[in-house]
């Protein structure tokens, strides 16, 4: 982590933030003055209704250099729509399914090209989340992206990226996230040879911590540890064009102007990053391992409570101490569906075959658990503490049903033998 990045951003989570690049931008009593500092703009950006609720309600007030309005022709982009019907006119197979990366490394391929479309959960025309891997090596200073449909979160796996946003700029690498709300512009720029990871989609409710309830105030992700960018903007003109995702499908729009020209803003709708080595896991000292709920960072809540239309969990380094307990995740059937992802190392619960980049996938009541390797390992260890280190893993857990596309259900990189892990489970059996 760059600490010393870190050090110059604002830090919280949901909080009303503000920033300035010019002194004096920011307006001291009105959000929309009769004149705005510096001939700026004032311009409101929301991702709730108008009315919800003031603790639920998400706005920020951008002053800026040229309104949004100001913009050329728009037309279809060449590839038209990431997802469509026909990706889902097959039913999913009562399995559990796992794949080898599946990265498609292109030279020269920019973040559109590189863009893989993985699953989504819920119907078409109502999503509730997707999933989507990316593999690019190419980036331009002209080009920019906006996904009107969704919030983006961001699982890097390798690479460091820097995403200039409206608000100002973050930089992740594998280790940390970054969600980029709805509506909100920002522009890619590497800042190694490549980038890989998981791009994960949140139609419905924007990510929120998780309730700590009987643990109480500290653990698990601290609000402090979340940053937003500090304001900075750029006054350029030229020939700009803005890449926008709406309704699954990509439209190009001309610019005159670079659209990262906020000079000031505030308020509660932003960009932030967290790196995911803050997070508190917390753990069994006794026996039982905990569900899986315990390592959630970020959840976005449905209108039923305590079901969620997706749950981001990660499972870091972490000491496992409990006695007389089997300690890798239980076998079980689950109500909510569970797609996971390696950022590094081996996950605890499983094989040679499941590797960084890769995708697991149990979706609703299919069974899954520790495979055999897994389970003799836990069955036979002495318990004492033991620290499960260089490993990270991920989880997007949702209500509705992951639906692989149809390109990914038949892709090479699928392990059509993975069902075949549990198969050599022995009979162990045994009565007086």
């Amino acid at each position: 982590m760059r600490e010393k990045t870190l050090a110059t951003y604002l830090s919280g989570f949901r909080n009303h933030h503000q920033s300035e690049a010019l002194p004096g931008a920011l307006p001291l009593a009105q959000n929309s003055p009769q004149k705005v500092a510096y001939g700026l703009y004032a311009e409101q950006l929301s991702g709730s209704a108008f009315t919800s609720p003031r603790a639920h309600n998400l706005h920020s007030w951008l002053y800026r250099i040229h309104p949004s309005v100001i913009q050329n022709k728009t037309y279809p982009h060449a590839r038209g729509a990431l997802f469509s019907m026909t990706d889902f006119a097959h039913p999913m197979p009562y399995l559990p399914l796992r794949w080898s990366p599946v990265y498609e490394k292109k030279d020269n391929a920019d973040f559109i090209d590189g863009l893989i479309p993985f699953a989504m959960s819920g119907p078409f025309h109502d999503p509730a989340a997707a999933c989507y891997l990316y593999a690019f090596s190419k980036t331009s200073s002209d080009t920019f992206y906006c996904n009107a449909d969704a919030e983006w979160l961001w699982i890097p796996q390798k690479g460091n990226l820097e995403l200039e946003t409206e608000f100002g700029s973050l930089r992740i690498q594998a280790g940390e996230i970054a969600v980029i709300p709805r509506g909100v512009k920002f522009r890619l720029t590497l800042h190694s040879t490549d980038a890989l990871g998981y791009l994960a989609e949140n139609y419905k409710t924007p990510f929120s911590l998780p309730e700590l309830g009987p643990i109480g105030a500290n653990g698990l992700a601290n609000s402090r540890d979340f940053c937003t960018p500090v304001a900075r903007y750029e006054d350029k003109k030229g020939g700009f064009q803005l890449i926008t995702k709406y309704q699954h499908t990509l439209w190009t729009t001309e610019l005159s102007h670079s659209p990262l020209d906020v000079v000031a803003w505030h308020g509660n709708y932003t960009p932030y990053q967290y790196n995911l080595n803050h997070f508190n896991t917390m753990n069994t000292v006794s026996f039982d391992h905990p569900d899986p709920s315990i390592f959630t960072v970020l959840t976005s809540q449905s209108e039923i409570l305590g079901t969620a239309n997706m749950d981001f969990v990660i499972f870091p380094e972490r000491w496992m101490v409990a006695e007389h307990t089997f300690r890798l995740p239980y076998y079980h059937r689950n109500v909510m569906s569970e797609l996971m992802g390696l950022i590094e190392g081996q996950y605890d619960a499983k094989g040679d075959g499941f590797v960084p980049g890769g995708i697991s996938l149990h979706n609703a009541m299919v069974p899954h658990g520790p495979d055999a390797k897994g389970f003799h390992h836990s069955s036979e260890i002495p318990l004492k503490p033991e620290h499960y280190k260089g490993t990270l893993a991920f989880m997007l857990e949702t209500r509705q049903m992951w639906h692989v596309t149809q390109s990914l259900l038949t892709h090479p990189a699928r392990q059509t033998d993975y069902p075949a892990c549990w198969q050599n489970l022995p009979y162990l059996f045994h009565h007086v």
